[in-house]
């Protein structure tokens, strides 16, 4: 399979190719694009709900055309730029400000500290999760039949040209398992005995978002989130290699990915007839960005470029902070999140290549 340096090494004219790709306005690959997902692809849902999963102020968004809206990153997040690169005219609007019409066009559900399970992510306060974006999403399918006039074929032959993508784990390990001060299910569930049941809920969301009409759908991995600038400013505080990961969670979320890869063989293989499912390998595209940091650009690979404490990850971007002068040195913007450079790599390798997705890239996931 082809490697990610041939892209990461052209990094800015990657960022160019893409804005010249937005600007002349191409007809989209497809008609319309639907979101699901955490604070990684949320564009601002969680602005209006008590949380403190909330990214709706400066610095958050000081390279974003639009400011702070909501994005967790220092500019485009993955799913905007995938957007770009399908050849959408502007961004997937999120849920909370889209109605009529423009849902024909797709509609971003994700919200910060979502889970796979209800209870994830409630030490932050309110969110959707995933139960609750697919629910939003029978909503909208609802909502876009009486613009079909009804006509159930029509709306069917309509939302199975559109792309899915659901990114969902990472919170159900960092706002769950491994915070047992708050909560309970490592006590109740082995590391393998946690992935299963994840696994079981995500097979059964999944199969829901297909039954509503789903067929081409981008199912992503969690990421190396043992290595996180928020997990690195607490996991062996004592010693001076800043970079070591914790691989105890990184072990527990490799046993999800293994079965989630699974998941998709079996939903390809006629458990789910006519879907076409392809995996994002997003744990081994952010452990190659690490390791090869300065092949691609980066020079800091383990802390965030706006943040408190050691690696800048022990409390996330305040408002108003001032972040770091370049921005595109740093693979994290946050103690969590990447930045929008970062984002752009990642997309652009996941969309023309095979490198980290299975069985094929997104760009074919479109022709289909």
């Amino acid at each position: 399979m082809m490697g990610f340096n041939g892209f990461v090494l052209s990094a800015f004219a990657v960022v160019l190719l893409a804005t010249r790709a937005w600007t002349q306005r191409q007809e989209p690959q497809v008609p319309c694009f639907f979101i699901f997902g955490d604070s990684l692809v949320d564009n601002g849902n969680n602005n209006m709900i008590l949380t403190l999963a909330r990214a709706n102020y400066r610095p958050y968004g000081i390279d974003f055309p639009q400011g702070a809206t909501g994005r967790f990153t220092n500019g485009r997040t993955y799913v905007d730029v995938l957007a770009q690169l399908l050849g959408f005219p502007t961004y997937i609007p999120p849920y909370s400000s889209v109605r009529g019409n423009d849902l024909l066009r797709g509609v971003n559900y994700a919200s910060g500290a979502a889970g796979i399970r209800d209870e994830t992510g409630i030490n932050l306060g309110d969110h959707m999760s995933m139960n609750q974006q697919v629910a939003t999403f029978g909503n909208t399918v609802e909502e876009l039949r009486g613009l079909f006039r009804d006509d159930n074929n029509a709306l069917s032959s309509y939302l199975s040209k559109c792309i899915f993508y659901s990114g969902m784990g990472s919170n159900d390990y960092l706002n769950n398992y491994f915070m047992p001060t708050f909560y309970t299910t490592s006590s109740y569930y082995t590391t393998t005995a946690f992935a299963a049941a994840l696994l079981q809920d995500y097979s059964r969301q999944l199969s829901q978002l297909y039954a509503l009409g789903a067929r081409k759908i981008i199912v992503t991995a969690v990421g190396q989130i043992g290595c996180i600038p928020y997990q690195l400013a607490r996991y062996n505080t004592n010693s001076t290699n800043n970079t070591r990961c914790n691989e105890t969670i990184n072990q527990a979320i490799s046993l999800f990915n293994s079965g989630l890869f699974k998941l998709v063989q079996r939903f390809n293989n006629g458990q789910l007839p006519g879907a076409k499912f392809v995996y994002l390998d997003s744990y081994r595209s952010t452990s190659d960005l690490s390791l090869n940091g300065s092949s691609y650009g980066f020079e800091v690979v383990d802390k965030g470029c706006c943040g408190v404490g050691r690696n800048n990850g022990m409390i996330t971007c305040l408002p108003l902070q001032q972040p770091c002068e370049n921005r595109e040195k740093y693979l994290f913007w946050d103690a969590f999140h990447p930045t929008e450079l970062a984002n752009i790599l990642l997309a652009k390798a996941t969309f023309t290549s095979e490198s980290y997705t299975y069985p094929i890239n997104i760009q074919q996931l479109a022709g289909l």
